[in-house]
């Protein structure tokens, strides 16, 4: 039984196939990010099973797919590489962290979804969804940073160029008022393996409370199921009942809980 570490997303993809395939939604993390990981890594057991997976992007932030508690408390990363950060299946994080023996801190708790049978939102809300275009680019940049700071992440990196990317690839929508107007984003990933992830679900303070998130959200769900998805998922926060609450609503059903670490130092 051992890790193996690469960059390449090829020899990532041929060792681990049979694991990514198996588990497409609890690997969404890994399957969104492989192609441009800065590491990837694999657990094989005796018998060559793969029964863990994380790719890590940026440098020193790994994200973990499904993975055993075993496989988690084995990994050990080359010396000076160690994680500042950490995300994945609660169980598999706990017991990484644990088993490194350095100090920790746990800073979010997820839960990852399912959409189920798709629900209209009800009442639904006044306006429509479209697909975002170029000129809506620097709104959508705007809004990223503003999601960002919302979620306690950096709102001071430039978002102009993985909004433009959705937006080129019509992978991200806007909530318009009928007179134009638009008041909420969401954007949809990449259909890999057969599944697909909603995200960047975001409204303007001014113009909450009024199911313009309910409404985007819905249509972005919609619009995955059209690029062929068969699983629809995404991610909440625990610590926002709302959003918990509203996703359900939509027809979203709870898969796995996420953690979500910093390491306060590095070992000696």
């Amino acid at each position: 039984m051992t890790w193996h570490f690469t960059e390449d997303a090829t020899a990532f993809r041929t060792a681990a196939a049979d694991h990514l395939a198996a588990e497409p939604t609890r690997n969404t993390a890994v399957l969104t990010l492989m192609d441009r990981a800065d590491r990837l890594g694999w657990w094989a057991e005796p018998d060559g099973r793969v029964t863990g997976v994380f790719a890590e992007s940026p440098p020193r932030v790994p994200a973990f797919g499904a993975m055993t508690v075993d496989a988690a408390r084995a990994l050990v990363f080359p010396a000076g590489t160690e994680p500042t950060e950490l995300r994945g299946e609660t169980a598999a994080v706990e017991a990484y962290a644990e088993a490194s023996g350095r100090p920790w801190t746990p800073v979010v708790r997820m839960r990852l979804f399912r959409l189920g049978e798709p629900t209209p939102p009800d009442p639904a809300p006044e306006g429509r969804a479209r697909v975002a275009g170029g000129a809506d680019i620097p709104l959508a940049a705007a809004w990223a940073r503003a999601f960002a700071r919302d979620i306690g992440e950096d709102p001071e990196q430039d978002f102009t160029a993985p909004v433009t990317e959705r937006i080129s690839e019509g992978r991200l929508l806007l909530w318009e008022t009928p007179d134009g107007r638009p008041v909420a984003m969401a954007a949809v990933s990449r259909v890999i393996e057969g599944q697909a992830r909603v995200h960047l679900v975001y409204t303007p303070p001014a113009d909450r409370g009024r199911g313009h998130a309910a409404g985007v959200t819905a249509a972005a769900g919609r619009a995955a199921l059209d690029a062929g998805a068969d699983h629809v998922l995404l991610f909440t926060d625990l610590a926002n009942p709302t959003s918990n609450a509203l996703y359900q609503r939509l027809g979203y059903r709870p898969v796995t809980d996420h953690l979500g670490v910093e390491f306060e130092s590095a070992p000696a």
